[in-house]
């Protein structure tokens, strides 16, 4: 890592500033177009290529031997006068709380798509996400150069499977290896590009694509204006949109979310970059776009505008541990952070100094002197401070929502390889868990082994790598997925007293419990006791009991889900009754209820989506069928079939292989998270006599 330190910085205006992820699917692109947008800004003089590791992004060692994205990374750029604040996410749905993590701190994204393939799986998960956190977005259809491209059937992909109204400004030029330019629909000119180096000319609309152009402006405005009130106004007075109400409504639908604006382009020949630039400043939003952010703090819930003089408030999305120290990834929503500040940790009431403040590029960092609303740094100095912390002013704290972490399904045992080395591995481990909160470590209570879980085979394979690189020699056991048990027929009136004494004060709880499926993931309590005879401090302690019990269930040891637990009555005693006391109620009262309900194993399930050449579709579903998998559903593509099937994550450890194998190494797949599912009783039984 290289620091470069500047004597002076320049803080565009909030209104110039931009912070905004590249998001997609694995190999449609997200990288080279980071990578080409570096290029155009004038941030790298070369450009980098994945295939031969030279890329600013991708500068982890593994990223660059495996030729993917695993770590999000960060990156800043100029554009236009305005500053360009970059995220390039990671594609594999291994490393999905990544995007999860950055897609909380951002205001706008580009959603890369293959001109090929359209939406596929993983692009249409992390679209979802965007949606969840409301975040607006653009499309760029990339490889439009490659064999098979097709803009139209991407765009298609993009209605029928996200459920989104797409805006396409741009028509291309040519087809496939003959695609050299766009037609802007906004501004009706042509974008030509002669050779690879992004340099683009504008010229009128090739005379064979005017008809074709006008429709489709025409087609734009139609439905623009039947989104946008002002510019239904102005086409009812005059059948068409000009370019500055088409901008602006193009601006509007995209920052509501009601529209998504689509180009097209091949990032990798360097064509389509800097439009895609002009369109993230003309239309994703800046941080004054967004909401103020909200937060709570003594039970009360307040606001933070983006503004340098409101009060310091931001949200650490990442943490990494580099040669010259930790740092804190942490994105600015409110106020001013100056080198040497005192911070809050709005948690746990923690005050930290910020001893640094980093602008990131990637593995290199600018030294500055302070960081404002709207900017994402890294700062060096907070020691306790994880992935979903708030830092806040100490005199004017608030606690922002964390991000959503995604629970593991897939764990190995690991240990030492030399009994020298088992004290580092530990902490090896510990480390490995802080900068990633997807990954979790625990001790095996039976066997006494150290088990690290993750959220599949290659994120295990990636953290694995990591110990070993850092001087740990690891031995790994075999992949086991997580089971998860859950309550099929409850229990009512269940009555539990817990009466212990053993000198001075005893302890004195009584609960009367209701146990009763939720009917999906999860844990809900509620205290249904009324006249008092529960106070709501002792209710408080029984659901706490009650999530100790559910950390192992009565079937295997699983944790147990999709329980709902009400506490109807109970009683206390004037001396003897305390919260410790009805905590351990409810933690031994449901462990008995649960004893006496009908419960069922569920084990974790994958949506596999499969793309083989014709002739060896036979053979790939016959190998889905063994392994358990239900296909859903089956589609032709230029001759390869594309088949999508639900399959138990246990039976997919070693399927790359086999497919490998069965395909004569023309097979891919790819996977996502599909919704836990009960365990067949055949298969149950196996498992828990196992």
């Amino acid at each position: 890592m290289r620091t470069i330190r500047t004597t002076t910085t320049t803080v565009p205006a909030l209104a110039a500033v931009r912070n905004l992820g590249i998001l997609a699917h694995v190999d449609a692109g997200k990288t080279t177009v980071t990578e080409r947008i570096l290029f155009a800004t004038g941030t790298v003089h070369k450009r980098g290529e994945v295939h031969d590791g030279t890329t600013v992004t991708d500068f982890d060692a593994q990223e660059r031997d495996r030729g993917i994205t695993i770590f999000a990374a960060a990156v800043s750029c100029s554009w236009s006068g305005h500053r360009v604040n970059l995220i390039d996410t990671p594609g594999h749905v291994d490393f999905a709380d990544e995007v999860e993590r950055s897609l909380r701190v951002l205001d706008g994204a580009v959603a890369v798509f293959d001109a090929v393939a359209g939406v596929e799986p993983q692009s249409e998960s992390v679209w979802r996400t965007a949606d969840r956190y409301g975040v607006p977005r653009i499309a760029f259809v990339n490889k439009l150069d490659r064999a098979g491209a097709d803009l139209d059937s991407a765009v298609a992909s993009l209605r029928d499977r996200l459920g989104t109204v797409p805006l396409v400004v741009q028509l291309p030029i040519g087809r496939e290896e003959a695609f050299t330019g766009v037609v802007d629909l906004v501004r009706m000119r042509a974008l030509l590009w002669s050779g690879d180096d992004g340099t683009y000319t504008t010229a009128e609309v090739p005379a064979d694509l005017r008809e074709e152009a006008v429709r489709r402006r025409r087609e734009l405005a139609e439905t623009v204006a039947g989104l946008h009130p002002a510019a239904l106004e102005e086409f009812c007075a005059t059948s068409e949109l000009s370019a500055p109400t088409l901008t602006g409504a193009l601006r509007d639908l995209t920052l509501s979310g009601e529209g998504v604006v689509v180009l097209c382009g091949s990032a990798y020949r360097n064509r389509g970059v800097e439009p895609l630039l002009d369109a993230v400043v003309a239309y994703l939003p800046s941080p004054l776009d967004v909401p103020p952010v909200r937060g709570t703090y003594g039970g009360e819930e307040r606001e933070r505008a983006a503004d340098p003089a409101e009060p310091f408030t931001a949200l650490v999305f990442k943490v990494a541990a580099t040669a010259t120290g930790r740092l804190t990834y942490l994105r600015v929503y409110a106020g001013t952070v100056r080198k040497g500040d005192q911070v809050r940790d709005a948690g746990t009431g923690r005050t930290e100094r910020v001893a640094r403040i980093l602008r990131v590029q990637a593995d290199r960092h600018e030294e500055r002197e302070e960081a404002v609303a709207g900017d994402i740094v890294a700062v060096v100095g907070p020691k306790a401070a994880r992935a979903g912390t708030t830092l806040c002013a100490p005199a004017a704290p608030l606690l922002l929502e964390p991000p959503v972490v995604a629970e593991p399904v897939v764990s190995v045992a690991v240990e030492a390889r030399r009994s020298t080395d088992t004290g580092r591995l530990t902490t090896a481990l510990a480390r490995l868990a802080e900068e990633d909160p997807s990954l979790s470590v625990r001790s095996d209570p039976e066997t006494g082994q150290t088990v690290l879980s993750g959220l599949g085979e290659l994120h295990l394979e990636v953290a694995v790598e990591k110990l070993r690189s850092g001087g740990v020699e690891v031995a790994v056991g075999r992949p086991q997925v997580s089971y998860r048990e859950t309550v099929v027929r409850g229990l009512a009136g269940f009555v539990h007293r817990h009466v212990k004494q053993d000198g001075g004060a005893g302890q004195f709880a009584h609960v009367v419990l209701d146990v009763e499926p939720l009917g999906g993931p999860g844990f809900e309590f509620r205290s249904a006791v009324t006249g008092g005879r529960v106070p709501q401090e002792y209710a408080r302690a029984v659901e706490a009991g009650c999530r100790d019990a559910l950390v192992e269930g009565p079937l295997g040891g699983y944790p147990v889900t999709g329980v709902r637990v009400v506490l109807t009555d109970g009683a206390t005693h004037a001396k003897d009754s305390s919260e410790l006391a009805f905590r351990a109620a409810g933690r031994f009262g449901l462990r008995e209820a649960l004893r006496r309900c009908a419960l069922e194993l569920l084990e974790p399930v994958a949506e596999v989506t499969v793309t083989v050449p014709d002739d060896a579709v036979g053979g790939v579903l016959g190998d889905l069928a063994a392994r358990r998998g239900r296909v859903s559903g089956s589609t032709a593509r230029a001759g390869t079939a594309v088949i999508t099937a639900s399959v138990p994550l246990a039976e997919l450890f070693g399927y790359a292989s086999r497919l490998r194998g069965r395909t004569s190494g023309r097979g891919t797949f790819t996977t996502r998270p599909a919704p836990p599912a009960p365990v067949p009783a055949s298969v149950a039984a196996t498992i828990l006599t196992g």
